[in-house]
């Protein structure tokens, strides 16, 4: 049975990921892994290099991001309280493309 990480931070996702792109896709190799995603935080500045080095490694390259999900509207100001959905937190929600159509929204 084959594993597929569907949440990769890379050294793209500032301050959060130190994964390099080239030694990341050669250990999902290695491992036997037909599939990675990555979901750089809040962006997708390295999709492009993420998806050819995939490709030419026999990998499926899954592209996404983890965004940010805030509660009410976006001029609201109120205070974060944490991840605590009743305190009314910020969220990070991962979203992946299915598609051509998917990239372009995600962009």
């Amino acid at each position: 049975m084959s594993f597929v990480h569907l949440h990769v931070h890379t050294q793209y996702s500032l301050l959060d990921g130190a994964n390099k792109i080239g030694p990341l896709i050669e250990h999902a190799k290695k491992s036997g892994m037909p599939a990675i995603a990555m979901t750089d935080h809040g962006n997708m500045f390295g999709a492009v290099e993420f998806f050819s080095k995939a490709k030419a490694a026999g990998i499926k390259p899954i592209i996404g991001c983890e965004a940010y999900l805030a509660p009410g509207k976006r001029s609201d100001r109120i205070q974060s309280k944490g991840d605590d959905y009743e305190a009314g937190g910020n969220f990070h929600l991962i979203l992946l493309a299915q598609n051509r159509i998917g990239y372009r929204n995600l962009c």
